[in-house]
């Protein structure tokens, strides 16, 4: 399997399939193709693991393009203005927010996570769900905005606006902390709570949160 990122604003990534090979995303994630490409979709993992994927932001079933003759093109948009990050889940595993994964090659497998804290799930922007990107070979994720990539060393941390995690690897210790300060909580602009992570391990952030952009322009709508 080859890839190429195309576009900037919106962009998507087109991969080229030889005969027998084949990737999977999540229902609505294909934009074009070309001829030799055979579609099939399947609750991948069983109903369990597919109603779990539902909670994390992803479709209940998986599309999956299987090329039938050597050099077809499969392309997989993103669905807000961003980037495309190919990531090789043969060197790690990553555990991602929910709605971050785009496709990935079949021999890469995608279930629940269930995060560590309880408080990191009834609080954070990546919800109690997250999801866990495991196995061999390429997978593609979604990025608001633009990709800020970082490794931390043992004990290191960084605290992250709730929302700009994208992924980061098991290694990483994910928690929410309180901000301080009641008028930092209420002038403050940044919510109630923010992320903790703590290294070792590479983590993947985004410098947007469509979320919160999209709730912006919702509040600039004219109401009748």
């Amino acid at each position: 399997m080859q890839y190429e990122i195309i576009g900037e604003t919106v962009p998507a990534v087109e991969v080229t399939l030889s005969r027998g090979e084949s990737m999977f995303t999540q229902s609505g994630g294909m934009v074009w193709q070309t001829m030799g490409v055979k579609m099939s979709t399947n609750a991948r993992g069983g109903l369990a693991r597919s109603l779990g994927r539902m909670f994390t932001g992803e479709s209940i079933f998986m599309a999956n393009y299987t090329a039938e003759v050597d050099g077809v093109k499969v392309a997989f948009g993103s669905t807000v203005p961003g980037t495309v990050v190919p990531v090789d889940i043969s060197q790690s595993e990553l555990i991602c927010q929910k709605g971050a994964f785009l496709c990935a090659e079949q021999s890469v497998d995608l279930k629940v996570a269930f995060s560590k804290k309880i408080s990191a799930g009834l609080f954070g922007g990546e919800g109690f769900i997250l999801q866990r990107l495991f196995g061999k070979g390429m997978a593609f994720l979604e990025v608001d905005g633009d990709k800020v990539e970082k490794i931390l060393a043992p004990g290191e941390v960084l605290k992250v606006d709730t929302g700009n995690v994208v992924a980061f690897e098991p290694s990483v210790s994910y928690e929410i902390e309180t901000v301080k300060g009641l008028g930092n909580i209420f002038f403050g602009g940044e919510g109630l709570f923010i992320t903790k992570l703590t290294g070792p391990g590479r983590i993947i952030l985004q410098t947007q949160n469509f979320n919160d952009f999209a709730g912006r322009i919702i509040a600039r709508v004219p109401k009748s």
